[in-house]
């Protein structure tokens, strides 16, 4: 009996729980339906002030789009105004300038017609005396030219012997200073400037592995070796050889014979690598010293300072078309020696110069500048005689000879960079080199054909007869001469020669 009680007792308090949840929960929702609603207005109310906010914004920005506009128009019409008054000025100043031409045509115009009537009063009056001359004379007007002439011819050939005879006698009293001039500057017709120089070396591999193990692992022993020499190392697909890239030959020079002993040694390795451009370094500087006292005994020119040494010796590893530039400054001192031996000027000034011409060559990759310059400074430096100083300063000519001794050192680097195996040229640039020579010569009028022979030092030319006389010939081969000065960059010098033949053939019959 209890456990139904007990049942029902539970299913009313369980319905009284359920009306009791709906109750309240008709009660939350009620609530939070009037708290939705209430705000819902409140929203609706800033939306409206927003709006009124926005409206009177936006009239706001209305009038002032309108106010700078209406400035901007007033701007414009001003603007406009003054170009329109600028413009009635201009056509104004046209005008005044076009009666100004007009009257100065006009003018114009009237002194021609002078001016011509002029000409035939002059003209009438010269016929009128002529005619008179003739008749008071009892002569013709060619006569009287022929006569004229004859007249000037002979006093003409008067005064060229007495000239002649003067220049002579002048010539026999300065035989010995003239004479030294001439010489030096016939020789000197054959200087030349080449720039040109090698900056890469190749060092050769016993093998193509080897490459792998100077490059290292993860490129350590290659970015060692660069760092410690200041070279560039290539290593590309050329077999068994690798370049080494920079603008200091004697770094490239320290680079090599390292790289060298390390392919000889076989341990290459970063602090191996260091070690060696060490006493690679040591080794190439005794290298330069050496050579520079070799250059400085054979030249026969001693006691020089140790920097110039040291810089002559630095030349050893630097070319210039292809000629060693220490062999090319011994050279040069021994020719100016014996052009100086022939002239007259002071040997030993001449040899010294001649050899120390070029040691600018030795740091002008370190210092800005031309190399005949830097060398002057290092020669003044060293406290070296004015004279070498000037010879070695002005032998490209970019500053005053001062001295005898100065433009003999000049020729003597032409004459050895231009003699005939000196330097080496590419088959491209001495193909192209004469054909320019041709092109500049068949340029001129009436050249029928030309020839550039003897390697491009020598260009032959025929003319057409019936177009070119004696004189045209004489004057046509100065002009291209000066043309290709002008327009080539040659060593040594080039012989032009114009050939004009007649010939007349008739056939017997």
């Amino acid at each position: 009996m209890e456990t139904p009680v007990l049942v029902a007792v539970a299913i009313v308090a369980a319905v009284g729980g359920l009306v009791l949840g709906l109750i309240a929960r008709g009660m939350f929702a009620s609530n939070s339906m009037k708290a939705a609603s209430a705000e819902a207005r409140r929203i609706e109310a800033e939306a409206r002030t927003r709006q009124k906010e926005l409206i009177l914004e936006a009239k706001d920005e209305k009038l002032r789009m309108q106010r700078e506009a209406e400035d901007e128009a007033r701007a414009r019409r001003n603007e406009l105004s003054a170009l329109e008054r600028r413009l009635l000025q201009r056509d104004e100043q046209l005008d005044q300038r076009s009666d100004l031409l007009e009257q100065r045509d006009r003018k114009l115009i009237d002194r021609e017609r002078d001016l011509d009537k002029t000409r035939e009063d002059l003209t009438r009056a010269h016929q009128e005396q002529v005619v008179a001359l003739e008749r008071v004379s009892g002569m013709s007007a060619d006569d009287a030219k022929g006569i004229l002439l004859e007249a000037v011819r002979e006093e003409a050939e008067h005064d060229a012997v007495k000239l002649a005879r003067s220049i002579e006698r002048r010539a026999r009293e300065e035989a010995d200073e003239k004479a030294r001039d001439v010489i030096v500057t016939a020789i000197q017709r054959v200087a030349a400037d080449h720039t040109a120089e090698h900056t890469v070396t190749v060092v050769h591999l016993p093998n193509d592995e080897m490459k792998g193990r100077i490059i290292g692992r993860e490129g350590r022993n290659i970015r060692a070796l660069e760092q410690a020499t200041g070279v560039d190392l290539i290593i590309d697909d050329t077999p068994e050889s690798v370049v080494l890239s920079g603008f200091d030959p004697v770094r490239r020079e320290v680079a090599r014979v390292a790289l060298m002993k390390l392919i000889g040694d076989g341990r290459i390795h970063p602090g191996r690598i260091e070690e060696v451009v060490t006493k690679a370094r040591a080794e190439v500087d005794l290298i330069i010293k050496q050579a520079g006292e070799a250059a400085a005994y054979e030249s026969g020119v001693p006691g020089l300072p140790p920097e110039i040494i040291k810089l002559l010796g630095r030349l050893k590893y630097r070319t210039s078309y292809g000629q060693n530039v220490l062999n090319h400054s011994v050279e040069t001192g021994r020719l100016a020696a014996v052009i100086a031996a022939e002239v007259g000027a002071d040997i030993q000034i001449a040899k010294t110069g001649g050899l120390l011409h070029d040691i600018g060559k030795a740091v002008d990759h370190e210092i800005e500048g031309p190399h005949a310059a830097i060398g002057a400074q290092i020669a003044l430096r060293n406290n070296l005689s004015p004279r070498i100083v000037n010879a070695i300063a002005a032998h490209h000519q970019e500053v005053e000879y001062l001295f005898i001794e100065s433009p003999i050192v000049q020729i003597a680097d032409a004459i050895s960079a231009s003699r005939p195996g000196a330097r080496g040229e590419t088959m491209d640039a001495y193909v192209k080199r004469l054909e320019d020579l041709q092109a500049i010569a068949d340029s001129f009028q009436g050249v029928e054909r030309s020839f550039a022979v003897q390697a491009g030092r020598e260009v032959r030319i025929l003319v057409r007869p019936e177009e070119i006389d004696d004189l045209t010939a004489s004057r046509l081969a100065r002009d291209i001469v000066r043309k290709i000065e002008e327009q080539l960059t040659y060593p040594g010098q080039i012989k032009v020669t114009v050939i004009r033949e007649t010939r007349a053939v008739e056939y017997a019959k």
